[in-house]
């Protein structure tokens, strides 16, 4: 009976300080409400603010992320100190640094993540629509957030890469300069003749739309081969995969109608070896099985 008393009791001292609790939760709740508008209200203001700037769009979203960060971190640790009068905010830090350390360790990727995020943003290079390479996935940048970055794949999906494996593997941005240049093997028989053949490549990029009039075209004579001399042909072009893709259709086409034209001839590689007569026949019999 008297731990059936004690327990009543306590029962009734936890109802009864719930009881009294109720008007501060109510007024945490609150609070929280008033966060949540606040930090709405702050990001579209941030958004107005940086949207009259030449920021990256990166640095736009950091901006973003980290105002709205900010104004819940306050906010929360408002709303604890209502409901736990005793806290103060020294004693609300002082708590978060003792779990900092076990917090890390079980957090410890999404933290390296944050982190990784954060530096990305604030990166120069690696814009919103760059078209990058990393770890064998090719496509455009599509988001940076504090965690991830979507990546929209050439050929469609999208892929969502940890902002650790963009920070630390290397990058290749394909779009950070307007122009890029791209080659060609061009293969003549060895009856050619080589000036000529190489005044009729050179003729074959003129009026190509899409070939870059103000960089030079490169031609040079790389290797005898086992069919042909082989010219290496370089050219400049925009950036992107897909242009890159069509101006080399529309120079390969080019030459070739003109090496057609000019009479000078592709020739088909050829096997280097000959076959020696064949090996005479030998007749197999089958092993004789005793009885």
């Amino acid at each position: 009976m008297i731990y059936l008393t004690l327990l009543q009791r306590r029962t009734e001292e936890m109802v009864r300080g719930f009881v009294a609790l109720l008007p501060n939760l109510a007024i945490a709740i609150l609070i929280l409400v008033v966060t949540w508008f606040l930090a709405k209200f702050a990001v579209k203001i941030a958004d107005r603010l940086t949207a009259h700037t030449h920021m990256r769009e990166s640095l736009k979203q950091l901006v973003e992320t980290l105002v709205r960060l900010a104004i819940w971190v306050a906010g929360i640790m408002i709303a604890a100190t209502v409901v736990m009068p005793g806290m103060t905010p020294a004693s609300l830090f002082a708590g978060l640094g003792i779990g900092a350390v076990a917090i890390g360790f079980a957090f410890q990727d999404i933290f390296e993540n944050f982190l990784a995020g954060v530096l990305i943003m604030l990166r120069e290079k690696m814009h919103i629509n760059d078209i990058i390479e990393v770890d064998g996935i090719r496509g455009r940048v599509e988001r940076i957030n504090l965690r991830e970055t979507y990546i929209r794949q050439l050929t469609g999906e999208l892929t969502l890469l940890p902002n650790s494996m963009l920070f630390k593997n290397p990058v290749q941005i394909l779009t950070d300069q307007t122009l890029r240049r791209d080659e060609l093997l061009v293969g003549v028989s060895y009856d050619t003749d080589l000036a000529q053949a190489m005044s009729v490549i050179r003729s074959a990029f003129e009026g190509l739309e899409h070939v870059a009039a103000d960089k030079p075209v490169g031609i040079y004579a790389r290797e005898f081969n086992a069919s042909s001399i082989d010219f290496l042909v370089q050219w400049w072009t925009d950036a992107a995969p897909r242009d890159m893709r069509e101006t080399r259709t529309e120079v390969l086409l080019s030459i070739k109608d003109k090496l057609d034209a000019a009479g000078i001839e592709i020739p088909f590689p050829y096997l280097t070896h000959t076959f020696k007569e064949p090996l005479p026949l030998t007749r197999v019999t089958a092993p004789q099985i005793e009885d």
